[in-house]
């Protein structure tokens, strides 16, 4: 092993050189926290598909591959069908609003008032999504070292908040730029072929395997529906998501940019459960699925190869890990420090100026920290994940969609269905089980039902909140409004119109 611990070695020490160079460019709380909104298409499309395909995407789509054969690709083509929906219908639009998070879209649209509940939600959604994430690199780190869990978590963990804390956005981009091509090596160049040729064949294959392993929809219609409201959905108002849009150099960017990084998810899909398919092949009678992973790895592929593929895996794991580390600790600072801080300063606080650089680099490492405690004392990862797509769907997906397409939706409205849509999942998992399906069913619908009476119950939002709303959405936030929603020619009063009307 001492070639693949080589491979390992080196790419963890890139990861951290990758770090300390992002924190040279990282002046700014622009460049921090969306890389200055700058990416090219090509980094653009390599960072995308890196965040969304991780750990789960990964050994979890290997894993579903062994379980249920080529069906088992669903859950991440539904990763990214989601993105394909996000690239092509609203990433132009939410690029050109030029905020830092979802929460402060809703503030633009609803007229300041949606904000800080949303904002909870998302950090409660984000954090857990860090959490499954890092809980992740047990897995690995057990294969390439043989340690204990708990040191696995705070090794994979320690690297990541390192270079994500010291150069934000930009970092993490690079990194993830590293990672995207080691996993195409790695998973769709390498290990693919290896496992299938090992197998014997696609004609082995289904000779040795059920017919039901080669179903498209062998899965069950609906899981696949289920995948769909949680994964499809989920991809379409995420922070860690919407914060690499935001990247994005333009709106053409951010279309076709994600429109390939989708594409590109949907050939990792098939992938991972033809890996799987060929383990159950090789290895028809593993305790775990999800180890089937780490045993084609290690019993198959020659070494240098093997050290490869396993840093691939490292490499999705730790893309999705940093991801929703800097959008957990984004939310927390923007949308929810930030607001109890400025009430404090209203109510007769210090006022004084602070170095928003250095005030997201300590949330990173705060957030960071907690990431790592809660990772080592949680057990079941799919709950504490099902449970954060639950709250992030059922509370968030209504208001944000709504606002995007629905000019009648208001702010009374919007808060309504996040209150009513995230009470009814949290209900309905106590009742139903949080693995049913049940919860994130009723609570969408819920959440719709909520929306539209309370929104059309109320009065229409304000002329001036939504001709702002729709001169950001063009393109134009210099652009202030009056009371009768005519712009202002003058564009220097902007700051001060959005202001007030977001309080």
């Amino acid at each position: 092993m001492a070639v693949d611990y080589a491979v390992i070695v080196v790419y963890l020490a890139g990861m951290l050189a990758m770090g300390w160079w992002g924190m040279r460019r990282a002046k700014s709380k622009s460049e921090f926290l969306v890389a200055g909104r700058r990416l090219g298409p090509w980094m653009y499309s390599g960072t995308m598909a890196a965040i969304v395909l991780g750990g789960a995407s990964t050994i979890g789509g290997v894993g579903l591959g062994y379980q249920y054969g080529l069906s088992g690709a669903w859950m991440v083509f539904t990763i990214g069908l989601g993105l394909l929906a996000l690239s092509i219908f609203f990433s132009a639009r939410i690029a050109r609003l030029k905020v830092y998070t979802v929460s402060e879209m809703l503030d633009l649209r609803y007229g300041g008032r949606a904000g800080i509940i949303s904002g909870v939600v998302m950090w409660a959604y984000t954090l857990m999504l860090a959490v499954t994430s890092t809980i992740a690199y047990a897995t690995i780190f057990d294969v390439l070292f043989d340690v204990n869990r708990t040191v696995a978590i705070v090794l994979g963990g320690t690297i990541v908040v390192a270079y994500s804390t010291l150069g934000g956005m930009w970092s993490i981009t690079l990194t993830d730029m590293v990672q995207f091509v080691v996993k195409t090596i790695g998973v769709l160049l390498l290990l693919l072929p290896i496992a299938v040729i090992k197998a014997g064949g696609f004609s082995e294959m289904k000779a040795q395997l059920p017919t039901e392993y080669f179903d498209p929809l062998g899965i069950g219609g609906e899981t696949i529906f289920t995948y769909v409201l949680i994964y499809t959905f989920g991809m379409l108002i995420g922070q860690d998501i919407w914060q690499r849009v935001f990247t994005a150099r333009s709106d053409r960017t951010a279309r076709w940019g994600g429109t390939v990084a989708g594409t590109y998810c949907l050939v990792y899909a098939i992938a991972g459960a033809v890996i799987g398919t060929a383990a159950k092949v090789m290895y028809p009678d593993l305790a775990s699925a999800d180890a089937a992973f780490a045993t084609i790895v290690k019993d198959e592929l020659p070494m240098g190869v093997r050290g490869l593929v396993l840093a691939a895996a490292l490499a999705a794991v730790m893309s999705t890990s940093s991801g929703a580390l800097i959008a957990c600790a984004t939310v927390a600072n923007n949308d929810i420090w930030s607001r109890l801080r400025g009430a404090v300063v209203r109510d007769g606080g210090s006022g004084e100026p602070h170095d928003e650089v250095k005030g997201n680099r300590a949330f990173i490492l705060v957030m960071g920290i907690a990431v790592i405690l809660i990772a080592i004392a949680l057990n079941d990862v799919v709950e504490a994940l099902t449970v954060a797509y639950n709250l992030l769907v059922g509370g968030l997906l209504v208001p944000i969609l709504g606002g995007l397409l629905w000019r009648r939706g208001t702010a009374a409205g919007a808060l309504a269905a996040v209150c009513v849509g995230g009470v009814a999942v949290i209900g309905l998992m106590a009742y139903y089980g949080i693995l049913a399906n049940q919860p994130i069913y009723y609570g969408l619908l819920s959440s719709l039902a909520v929306y539209v009476v309370v929104s059309l119950a109320t009065p229409p939002t304000d002329a001036a909140v939504l001709a702002a709303w729709r001169e950001r959405l063009a393109g134009n936030p210099a652009r202030p409004a009056f009371e009768d929603g005519t712009l202002a020619p003058d564009p220097a009063g902007a700051k001060d119109v959005l202001n007030r009307r977001t309080g």
